[in-house]
């Protein structure tokens, strides 16, 4: 039997992302991959695997898995998520942990409030075909990932190994942050020149909110309307991840890891990939502030986001073990808070 986790409840959307597709945009192939690059990165070190590696990405409502291997070790990161294992009285882990599983556990991952995505990576990776160098689902076109499509009832996501390695569990020190006060830093560009200097102005010192019109090809901005000086048609031209079209109604559409790979639309400015996993962690309703920076700035903000990701994955260590706990006597006597401060 080919190992697998059986999927019980597929959650809102949950699909197989890694890194994305790199080097097709030029024949109309996008590049998918990651919301939080970072995310996905993390949870796959926590398992041992190489930071690429596909994994599953988690959005809004999480799914209940079954595992159909021997064992399997999992870890799961994102804000304000955790995974549930077992039934009626789950056993509870916290994300930036791993943990080991056997054959017919029930997993359930859970996001809160403040959680718009997490990443759940499994030890030795998930064994579906490499598209054109990428295991990253695009549902759009139905390519790569399992057939193509979100994960539905009843389908088993293959493993690549039945059998978790025998090790101590890791867990990380910090996991990353996002706070909707922290403005996303931009380059202006490269049509900034087609609208007015009033809406230039908008864009740096208003408010706007993420829509409920966001999905993995774009997040819709509600907000001030951006005018446009030259029209809003353009010959259309390449596209970015991060770049902020702004079409004739004035409000911006900034570009996610599914987006077109060209547009017609003028582009007032991109997110730098430093903030492109910030971004990504961003719900419906959120506020978004943007700040101007110089391209060379962006780069140095990019090294310094790959170093302060190194750190995260070097300050990763043992987890407690916690297994002998019986959590339902620490709720009776009223010390779960203890135990529970005494780990995070």
């Amino acid at each position: 039997m080919t190992p697998g986790l059986k999927v019980l409840a597929p959650g809102l959307h949950t699909t197989v992302q890694d890194l994305g597709r790199i080097g097709y945009q030029n024949i109309g192939v996008p590049v998918s991959g990651a919301l939080d690059g970072f995310a996905l990165r993390l949870a796959n070190a926590l398992v041992g695997n190489p930071h690429g590696m596909a994994a599953l990405e988690i959005l809004a409502s999480g799914p209940t898995l079954e595992v159909a291997a021997d064992t399997a070790r999992l870890a799961l990161v994102g804000i304000d998520a955790s995974l549930g294992i077992g039934g009626e009285s789950p056993r509870v882990v916290a994300a930036g942990q791993s943990v080991t599983m056997q054959q017919g556990d029930i997993v359930q991952v859970t996001l809160g409030r403040q959680s718009a995505c997490c990443y759940l990576a499994v030890e030795g990776g998930i064994a579906v075909p490499r598209v054109l160098g990428s295991a990253s689902t695009y549902v759009r076109a139905g390519l790569g990932g399992l057939n193509g499509r979100a994960l539905q009832r009843d389908d088993v996501i293959p493993l690549a190994v039945a059998c978790a390695s025998e090790r101590n569990e890791l867990r990380a020190a910090a996991l990353p942050s996002a706070s909707p006060d922290q403005p996303i830093r931009i380059v202006l560009g490269p049509q900034h020149k087609y609208f007015r200097k009033e809406a230039l102005a908008a864009l740096l010192d208003a408010e706007f909110r993420v829509s409920k019109d966001a999905d993995r090809m774009g997040m819709r901005l509600d907000g001030p309307v951006l005018q446009h000086r030259r029209g809003w048609d353009i010959v259309s031209d390449a596209i970015a991840t991060g770049s902020i079209q702004v079409p004739g109604s004035g409000q911006p559409i900034v570009l996610l890891a599914d987006h077109q790979t060209t547009g017609g639309y003028p582009k007032i400015a991109t997110v730098i990939s430093a903030d492109l996993p910030d971004l990504g962690r961003r719900r419906p309703g959120d506020p978004l502030r943007f700040v101007s920076v110089e391209l060379e700035a962006a780069e140095e903000m990019c090294r310094d986001a790959e170093r302060e990701f190194a750190k995260l994955v070097a300050g990763i260590e043992a987890a407690p073990d916690v297994s002998g706990l019986d959590v339902g006597s620490l709720y009776d006597e009223n010390l779960i808070s203890g135990v529970t401060t005494g780990f995070e």
